[in-house]
């Protein structure tokens, strides 16, 4: 007895075209299975054993995402498949069904045994199989393939930008080291001048506690304009002509630099007197530089350890994968790695509101997305522009939206920005894969949603994250 009057499976849109031979080996092979509404036809990861068929009802198909079911589909279409839908494709694994499928009423599939017809496919139509096993590998082993390289690509691009700003600060710290070892060798000269001239004691003492003094005055040197620069130099250098010191216009500089005013020379004269004026002046001068430079080189070197606290932040070493995180710590982190590809002429903006809570979140994988949308934004602005950074929280959720001034996506690109493999990049410059990754991180991995607008002028792509942990069915 036939499982299906003829005319019924010739209705179904897959057997339409089938010859009479090809629709008895079905008619020989099927079977027909009954759902009740409510249970579960299958699960996600068992054994892909059988190729199914909506005959009647309606089901819902779910996929399991970081521990927690997110519905894909919901159809009631006659005809609609399931299952073991790449059945027909040779690999070395078993194949497992790539989603649970429920029944939300009464269902009733045509079942095919998915080996038998996978046999019985490649016979009837064997140039169609080996261009969809083609498609379907070729795609596989490209995600695969070019997804590891753009990984590399950005880290090397990642690296060059880190080694850049590490750079900065670590030949400030070598020049200052190089200079402090001059004027440390140039302060014991001057100590070895003032001992031969039999200081008083007295007179040293005094010397040494003036020049702690005004030494302590350094790291609260006022910030001065290059007027007002000249101006103190110009002062100061007066007042070392007044007093007969030679080539005071090259101590100017460092007195300047260092905060120190004419009534700070005042005082020195004071307690040291005209007789040892000179040699107290160019003393003083090798304190402050060596000061000033000690200086230089604890902020190159606290620079350094930023840029390496952020990179750490940015890779999470050392760190769980899921944890409760401050989203700005991210965005901070993201924005020093990639530095380098932040032109002098666009201006960086952030907007946080503090008072958003944390959110329990993969935060290496949320870095991936900011870096994605936030590299698109300064590859479409390009040498100028605005590039925008805001947070807030909308009901239950935290928004990231991530904004710029560039001439904006137009709407047929934008219907498709989140596909994978789709650029409007030059061939060779861009994958495509960069924001397919990053729905799927957004809206997969962390169960919230990631959406864009766009008009010439004012890009915005908004991430929502949930603030509290997702239930796990």
């Amino acid at each position: 007895m036939s499982v299906l009057p003829r005319e019924e499976m010739r209705g179904l849109f897959l057997f339409e075209h089938l010859s009479e031979e090809q629709l008895d080996w079905i008619d020989e092979h099927a079977v027909l299975e009954q759902y009740a509404g409510g249970t579960t036809v299958m699960r996600e990861g068992e054994p892909a054993t059988c190729f199914y068929l909506l005959l009647s009802g309606a089901l819902r198909m779910t996929r399991l995402v970081g521990g927690t079911e997110v519905e894909t589909i919901r159809s009631d279409q006659r005809g609609a498949y399931c299952g073991a839908t790449q059945f027909f494709v040779h690999q070395e694994t078993e194949h497992t069904y790539g989603a649970s499928v429920h029944a939300v009423s009464d269902l009733t599939f045509l079942t095919l045994p998915a080996a038998e017809f996978a046999t019985e496919f490649r016979r009837w139509f064997p140039m169609a199989t080996h261009l969809l096993e083609g498609m379907y590998l070729g795609w596989r082993n490209s995600d695969t393939v070019i997804g590891s390289r753009r990984r590399l690509l950005a880290l090397g691009e990642l690296s060059a930008g880190l080694t850049h700003e590490l750079n900065n600060p670590a030949a400030a710290a070598v020049r200052a080291t190089a200079s402090l070892r001059e004027r440390v060798a140039g302060m014991r000269h001057k100590l070895a001048m003032l001992a031969k001239k039999n200081v008083d004691p007295t007179l040293l003492e005094q010397l040494l506690e003036i020049q702690e003094q005004l030494v302590k005055q350094v790291s609260s040197a006022p910030k001065l304009t290059a007027m007002q620069q000249a101006d103190r130099e110009d002062e100061i250098g007066d007042w070392f002509d007044d007093h007969g010191i030679d080539q005071g216009w090259d101590l100017a500089d460092i007195y300047v630099r260092a905060g120190l005013t004419v009534p700070d020379l005042d005082r020195l004269l004071d307690s040291v007197g005209k007789t040892f004026i000179d040699g107290a002046v160019r003393w003083l001068a090798y304190a402050l530089e060596t000061e000033m430079l000690m200086g230089e080189i604890e902020d190159s070197t606290t620079r350094i350890s930023v840029l390496v606290g952020k990179a750490k932040q940015y890779s999470q070493m050392d760190r769980a994968p899921h944890q409760w995180i401050d989203v700005h710590e991210g965005l901070d982190s993201t924005l020093v790695m990639l530095a380098g590809k932040i032109a002098p002429g666009i201006r960086v903006v952030k907007e946080y509101d503090h008072t958003v809570p944390r959110i329990p979140a993969y935060p290496g994988e949320l870095n991936q997305v900011w870096t994605n949308v936030i590299d698109n934004a300064l590859g479409a602005m390009g040498s100028e522009g605005t590039l925008t950074l805001r947070t807030s929280r909308v009901d239950d959720h935290v928004h990231v939206e991530i904004g710029d001034t560039g001439p904006g996506i137009p709407a047929e690109v934008r219907q498709r920005i989140f596909e994978p493999f789709f650029t409007t990049k030059p061939v060779g410059q861009g994958t495509g894969l960069g924001l397919d990754i990053s729905w799927r991180i957004v809206v997969e991995r962390h169960q919230g949603d990631l959406r864009v607008d766009s008009e010439p002028g004012d890009t915005r792509f908004t991430v929502c994250l949930p603030v509290s942990e997702q239930s796990v069915i």
